[in-house]
């Protein structure tokens, strides 16, 4: 009979557990202000696959507020939720007792569609309370120019490595799935989210619902997992934009060339030449010697007063935000772990996340300005974790006799923004990257 095998690692670190977080009434305002009472009623049209005794418990409002407190107040287990349920309730449903097999069966039956709408609802709610006036004064043409300026990418969710690790080896299901986000470039906000059970999608199948999406003369910046000719040519005959990297093996013809220096080239070009299928209109390469590398720039705004080349490579820079926005989304607010393993929940899990992330890029929008820093110098991250160190100051002050006035959220984080490091730091490469820039594009007006 063989011995057991000995669990690796160190035990001390084998059981971490973190409580959740309190709740926040800043965020929880927020919340009410975007899902009133109303947005359910608007959702009824969608029908449950069942309707039992656990269902009518366990309403949409209900799901809605466990699984975005979830989220928000960084709950690692669905038992831990149920209890905070129990013990205070959640968002706008009041204390009430639910089992977690009674929970686990509902993340299953609850149509995902449901959150799919919601997470609709609160973008239309989000840009209807904001204007323009958020860009950046740099940006201000290029946001002019074009009907909206998105940014999309595609990320998948990772075969999950804790909490259904053993679920996974007994069933031998694969559990990674796969999500694409769009988000506008110089906000940041979500504008669309879309989920695929199949982890191994190919992003060029996500092209129908990106084109229906992209309004009339509307600007998307993708990486080349969006390449392709017949991409390419539907956007241009549809008065649509694409802004990507050219692939290093594709054959083209220059046709003009607009302008260029010692350090870029702004060429039209034609491609395709020898492909079964070519792309049937001209495209644009910006062409960019950063350092001892050229770097390829591929867009079908061929007039280079409506897009500029800098704005060109400038604004394919900005395509790290989205990278920006996955980071926080799995890192920061839980989605490296589901906490179900059907599809239908993770669904559910998604679209919550996403929610949540757009409320808190709509309070860092509001620490920007009144901080007077562009969006891109906020911390998110430290946005989020700075709202525990605000509600306890808040519960400090109540504890106070002396102190009867209410403190506000914005004021307190402006007046607090150095400790808790909301503006991020103007590092030595930003420096050099500026600087860098600057001699790359003045060398195009000499």
């Amino acid at each position: 009979m063989s011995k057991p095998r000995k669990k690796q690692g160190n035990p001390d670190f084998r059981h971490r557990v973190t409580s959740p977080a309190p709740s926040s009434q800043e965020i929880e305002s927020r919340l009410f202000e975007l899902i009133s009472p109303g947005t359910f009623a608007n959702l009824k049209e969608v029908k449950d696959k069942e309707r039992s005794l656990r269902d009518r418990v366990l309403t949409l409002p209900v799901m809605a507020a466990i699984v975005l407190s979830l989220v928000y107040r960084q709950i690692q287990h669905l038992t831990d939720v149920l209890r905070c349920l129990e013990v205070e309730g959640l968002l706008w449903v009041k204390a009430m007792s639910v089992s977690r097999q009674a929970l686990y069966q509902r993340l299953e039956s609850l149509p995902a569609e449901l959150f799919i709408k919601l997470f609709e609802q609160v973008m239309e709610r989000l840009i209807a309370k904001k204007n323009t006036t958020e860009v950046a004064p740099m940006w201000v043409s290029v946001a002019s120019s074009f009907s909206a300026v998105w940014i999309a990418d595609a990320s998948t969710l990772e075969a999950i490595k804790k909490h259904l690790g053993q679920l996974q080896e007994k069933t031998g299901a694969v559990l990674g799935r796969k999500m694409l986000m769009v988000v506008e470039a110089f906000t940041h906000r979500p504008v669309a989210a879309f989920f695929d059970a199949d982890a191994k999608r190919n992003e060029t199948k996500w092209w129908q619902e990106l084109q229906v999406r992209l309004p009339v003369g509307g600007l998307l910046i993708t990486d080349m997992g969006f390449y392709g000719f017949e991409w390419f040519d539907t956007l241009t005959e549809q008065g649509k934009y694409i802004l990507t990297r050219q692939k290093a093996k594709v054959r083209y013809q220059v046709v003009r060339v607009l302008s260029s220096s010692s350090h870029y080239k702004d060429e039209i070009i034609q491609m395709g030449f020898h492909h079964t299928d070519p792309c049937r209109y001209p495209m644009r390469q910006v062409s960019v010697l950063w350092g001892k590398t050229w770097y390829y720039y591929l867009t079908n705004v061929l007039d280079p007063k409506q897009l500029s080349p800098q704005q060109v490579c400038d604004l394919y820079r900005r395509r790290w935000q989205i990278e920006d926005a996955f980071l926080l989304t799995k890192r920061l607010l839980g989605l490296s772990y589901l906490w179900v393993g059907g599809t239908n929940g993770v669904q559910m899990q998604v679209y919550a996340t996403w929610i949540f992330y757009a409320v808190l890029n709509d309070l860092s929008a509001d620490v920007a300005v009144a901080l007077q820093q562009p969006l891109e110098r906020i911390s998110v991250e430290m946005v989020f974790r700075s709202l525990y160190f605000f509600e306890r100051a808040r519960c400090l002050r109540r504890a106070t006799p002396t102190h009867n006035s209410q403190i506000q959220l914005i004021p307190w984080l402006v007046e607090h923004q150095r400790s808790m490091g909301l503006v991020k730091a103007i590092r030595q490469r930003h420096r050099r990257n500026a600087a860098r820039s600057l001699d790359i594009w003045a060398s195009a007006l000499t």
